[in-house]
């Protein structure tokens, strides 16, 4: 013997039931899982690991837009400056020209080769045109005097320029972890509801799983534009370096061939 349909009993057939429920969860979605809601909701730790994502953020974006204008004008200068270099003829109107290309690290990397060699041959002139046997020596030795120089100032131009980058490094491996912590952490707070209210139907547990993803999703838009970013400078940087390392062997054969023949 058949009983009644369960349907019969409440008065509603199984479709409507579900039409019901889908419009509970799109009343749900419209006004519950909107994103700043999420945001501006959240509670406890999940709200710190917001709020040390958006400084991650907010600082990854500082240096991205510092270190663009910053490197795009020592690329600039640098270009303006050999330019300078190679149509001059002589030294000192190179060092006064390169006063003018403060951010070049090129020119930072003469103007230090300069004052090696101007410090060099004035201790030359102190000493008198001495020409004996320990003549090549003394070249010799000034020789590594000047490359000194220009690998010390080389260095330090190269620190100058990776400033800050290593900090988009930091970001983007270590946003999404952080993210990831505040996701696991509001998933616990969502079970934890779950046992309290002794319910486990969409309403309880839709807004706390909501509310931890969204940590992992801002984690993960701290980090993308970093990790791009950090790799566009190491690239730039390097390209810098290179050029210094050019400059420096070039500027070590001019001065061979004509204070040291």
């Amino acid at each position: 013997m058949h009983g009644r349909p369960r349907w019969l009993a409440t008065g509603r057939r199984p479709a409507e039931k579900g039409a019901i429920v889908g419009q509970t969860i799109l009343a749900l979605t419209a006004q519950e899982l909107d994103l700043w809601a999420l945001v501006l909701q959240s509670r406890g730790v999940v709200m710190v690991v917001l709020v040390m994502l958006a400084l991650f953020s907010v600082v990854s974006w500082y240096i991205i837009a510092y270190k663009y204008f910053a490197l795009r004008r020592a690329a600039r200068q640098s270009q303006e400056f050999m330019t300078t270099f190679w149509n001059s003829k002589r030294l000192d109107a190179i060092f006064k020209a390169a006063e003018g290309y403060p951010g070049s690290p090129i020119a930072q990397v003469f103007r230090a080769g300069y004052v090696e060699l101007s410090k060099l041959k004035s201790d030359k002139r102190g000493e008198g045109d001495k020409r004996g046997e320990g003549e090549s020596d003394s070249w010799l030795g000034d020789m590594q005097s000047i490359e000194r120089a220009l690998e010390r100032a080389r260095t330090a131009e190269l620190t100058h320029l990776e400033n800050m980058i290593p900090f988009l490094a930091t970001t983007g491996s270590a946003a999404p972890f952080v993210g990831l912590f505040g996701t696991v952490w509001g998933i616990m707070n969502s079970f934890r509801s779950i046992g309290v209210q002794k319910s486990a139907g969409l309403s309880t547990v839709a807004p706390g799983i909501a509310e931890a993803l969204v940590a992992t999703a801002i984690g993960l838009m701290a980090a993308i534009p970093a990790v791009i970013a950090y790799n566009y400078f190491t690239r730039r940087v390097k390209v810098q370096a290179a050029e210094m390392e050019t400059f420096a062997s070039d500027f070590l054969n001019i001065v061979k061939r004509h204070f040291f023949k």
